[in-house]
Formats: structure tokens, sequence, C-alpha cells
């Protein structure tokens, strides 16, 4: 069975190495000189660093386990420290301990982070009649008719910008913070569903091991691992080899359905025929080349709607900071008006920075969230320079660095508004009807790297489920 996967991100990737595993063959198609997508490492000063994603959720396993399967077993590594703070009310305050996604089972825990009329109107939630939910609703929507603006604009915005560079009172409870469904729906008091939960969690197995987890050298480091290990399995994969269309054809041996694969290498045209295919590209591209043979999902991923953003990743010398703040970085509400919306202390975060070059302390910034483009179409010393401001705000941090590094990820980050997941739902029954074909990636089931991995498990166990008895592609 051939199987193309279109996309090199981590989800193509995965998908290839799952697809192997499974006795396919495999050619993997990537449009850009490099695989990688949104994980890739770069350099600041002579030490290694992430300038995409850093970490990966480990309590979900399917990113360490991709990990410890191609080899990267032993570079794996929890962060030093978690001690995160959030900027706020012009002052660093540490991130309130009992809360899911900022919504706490116990209003004193926001103290600090909420004012004192802030605090008590979440007490409120108590007397509250019952907030209808129904089949999903947003989060800053539903937060705030329980527990006030000043929860959602101070604690769930930052944190939810943190993954989806979204915007709280758009994006879908039901999708992006499953818990906070479940308790919304558990009864009339948004406080008590939390309380419930956490002692749900607390009466469970404590589960084993971080939280989150990183990879010596930088989780970038992932991609290139995964993809050594698919070559070393006998896959294709190629880079600058852009797909310009999807047809489905009739099997590679005259019977049955199979696919034509439409590229561009560098001005030269060609195509492939396989038996199936994974499509595991962003929701635009899956949508362009959906639009001759499943128009209706093609719609429905063209509606999916993305957020753009950069790091800023600075050095320097720790010789010339008045102190090294501590802690593994901090957040910022957008309520404050702040440039940046976090920053992580990636020398005191991640033990391997540190030991690259003591003599530097290395940190990155993030800007850009949904509908504030505006602050990305400036040029990168203009980031750099509002970056340096904030954090001497925030943290003090006056010197001047020995390097610098701006990386930008237009429309990096899809956004799972109300409704989403019922869109995803359609997708994948329209693109199942197509015998051969599959789909995958952040698009669908989670941003994250264990949910792109897990996505991209699904679609190569669907491929290779339906594709028992293929003919052998071209």
């Amino acid at each position: 069975m051939h199987v193309i996967v279109i996309g090199g991100g981590i989800a193509g990737l995965a998908a290839a190495h799952r697809l192997l595993l499974g006795g396919a063959r495999v050619t993997l198609l990537e449009a850009s000189p490099r695989l990688g997508g949104k994980l890739r490492v770069g350099e600041v000063a002579g030490v290694a660093v992430d300038l995409g994603a850093e970490s990966m959720l480990a309590r979900r396993p399917e990113g360490v386990d991709l990990a410890r399967a191609v080899g990267l077993g032993d570079a794996l590594q929890p962060p030093a420290t978690a001690g995160a703070t959030v900027w706020t009310r012009g002052a660093l305050r540490p991130m309130p301990r009992g809360h899911v996604m900022g919504v706490p089972g116990d209003p004193a825990a926001l103290d600090g982070v909420v004012s004192p009329e802030g605090v008590a109107r979440i007490a409120r939630d108590a007397e509250l009649p019952a907030t209808e939910v129904g089949e999903d609703v947003a989060v800053g929507r539903y937060v705030a008719e329980r527990l006030g603006r000043e929860v959602v604009d101070r604690l769930v915005e930052p944190l939810l910008g943190g993954v989806y560079a979204g915007d709280a009172y758009r994006l879908s409870m039901r999708a992006a913070v499953p818990q906070l469904y479940e308790a919304a729906r558990a009864g009339r008091s948004l406080l008590a569903g939390v309380r419930a939960l956490q002692e749900r969690q607390a009466a469970a197995a404590a589960p084993a091991g971080p939280v989150f987890m990183g990879v010596d050298g930088g989780v970038g480091r992932l991609p290139a691992a995964t993809a050594e290990a698919c070559r070393a399995a006998g896959a294709d994969l190629r880079t600058g080899t852009a797909v310009r269309a999807l047809r489905r054809t009739g099997g590679p041996d005259g019977g049955g359905a199979g696919w034509r694969v439409e590229t561009d290498d560098g001005g030269a045209v060609g195509a492939l025929t396989a038996d199936a295919v994974v499509l595991a590209v962003p929701a635009p591209a899956a949508a362009r080349l959906l639009a001759a043979e499943a128009p209706a999902a093609a719609a429905e991923l063209a509606a999916v709607e993305y957020a753009s953003m950069a790091v800023v990743t600075l050095a320097f010398r720790r010789a010339d900071l008045a102190a090294v703040p501590p802690g593994s970085g901090f957040l910022v509400p957008p309520v404050d008006g702040r440039t940046i919306k976090a920053s992580t202390f990636s020398a005191n975060k991640w033990a391997w920075s540190a030991e690259r070059d003591p003599d530097l302390f290395v940190l990155r910034t993030s800007v850009g969230r949904y509908g504030e483009e505006d602050r990305l179409r400036c040029d990168d010393a203009e980031l750099v320079s509002a970056s340096r401001r904030d954090l001497a705000a925030a943290a003090g941090i006056a010197a001047e660095p020995v390097d610098t590094r701006v990386t930008r990820w237009d429309d990096g980050l899809p956004q799972y508004v109300v409704g989403h997941l019922d869109r995803v739902a359609r997708v994948r029954d329209l693109v199942a009807a197509l015998p051969g074909l599959a789909v995958c990636g952040a698009a669908y089931d989670g941003v994250g790297i264990p949910a792109c991995v897990a996505s991209a498990r699904r679609a190569a166990d669907e491929t290779l489920a339906r594709g028992d008895g293929a003919g052998a592609g071209q």
C-alpha cells in the first residue's frame, strides 16, 4: 500500500512514522525547504534555542512516546522550574494555585491578581441562576457571566492566549477547555463544578512524572529525529515540493480507487499516484486541495481562522543583569495594554539552556494574538525594542542583549471558535466518504504536540484499516 502524506510538520511526520510501522510505503511531500512546521531549533549567541513550541504536555503520552520511539528518550527533560507569574496591575504576581485555566475553586486564590471587588464578584457565583451552556459556549462569555469579567481578563485570557493566541470571548469552551465545559454542564455553580473536578483529581491516583517535558537541545529536534527514523524505515521524504492539486483516479492496477497528486518541485511539474493520501497541512491549504473532490469539506476548512504571532529570543550576559530574575517567566493579560503577551526565562526553565553557556541568560517573549495583526507589521528591530521595554518594566531587565532573533509564525495557530468540534466532525464525515483520504494536524483536535501526534495516529490507523488489500501505487 502506497500512501502519500502531504505536509511535513510534526503531524505529517508522525503520520508517516505510524504508516511505516503498519507496513505501508510512504512518500511525504513538504512545500517549504525544511521539515518540522512550527517546531524549529535555531541559535542565539551560539546557544541552541527553540524558535517555536518549546515543550509538550507529558501527562498526555503521545508526544513523549514518539520522542522515545525515534531515539530521543534519553534527551527528554522536565522543566527545571515551574514558578510562573502574572504581570498585572504593575507587578509580577504569583500564578494562583488551584485553578482550571484561570477559573478557581476558591475565590481567595485569585487575591492580588483580581481586585477585592473582583474577588467579591466571584463569590456571587453560588447565588446566580444557572447559565445556559448548550452544545457549546465561548469560554470568556460563560466565565464572565458566572464570575465576572475580571477573572477572564486577568487570568483566562493570558492562559488561553499562551496556547491559542486567541480571544477568550470567541474560543470554544468545549474544544479549548473541555474540563470546564463538563463542570459547567454538571451543575449551576461553576465554582462548585471546579471544586468537584479538583476533588476527583485528588482522589484519583496521582499521575507519575512531570506535567510538561522538553528535549535537551530543544523540542525542535523532534521533527528531525522522526524524519530520520522514517527514512531509515524506507520513507521518501521530499522538501521543496508543493502540491498543486489532488484528484481521485482509478486504482493504479486499473481497479478500485486511488489518488493522483500533482506536484511542483521548483518549477518542475509532475504527478504521483497512490492508494491513499493523508492531508497534514493547515486548514486553508487543505481547503484548497479538497475543493475539487470534497467541496463541502473544503468550505468548512476554509472557515477556520488563524492567529499570527512572533517569538523574540534575546541573550544577555548574566554579568550585565542587575539581578537574574527567578522563575520560569510570566504571562501578560491583554487588558494591561502591553506589547508582549508572555516571556519565558529559558535559562531558568531548561537546565540544558543554562549548561550550554553559563555566562548567558537566554529568554523569549511572544507577541501577537488574534486580532492584533497590527502589532506584527512592524519590523524585527521594533519588536525587539518593544520586548525590551516590557522586560525592563516587568522584571528590571534593562541590559543590552548580546544577540537577538525574531521568528514570525504567520497564521500559525488555528482558532477553535464556538462550534469547532462540530465543524471537525462534519469535515471528518465528508472526508470519510472518499476512499483512501484522511486529515490530521493542529486544525482538528488540539494545537499541542501530543494532540497533533494523536491526530496523525488516528489518520494513519484509519488509512491502514481502510487500505487492506489495496494495490501498490507508483
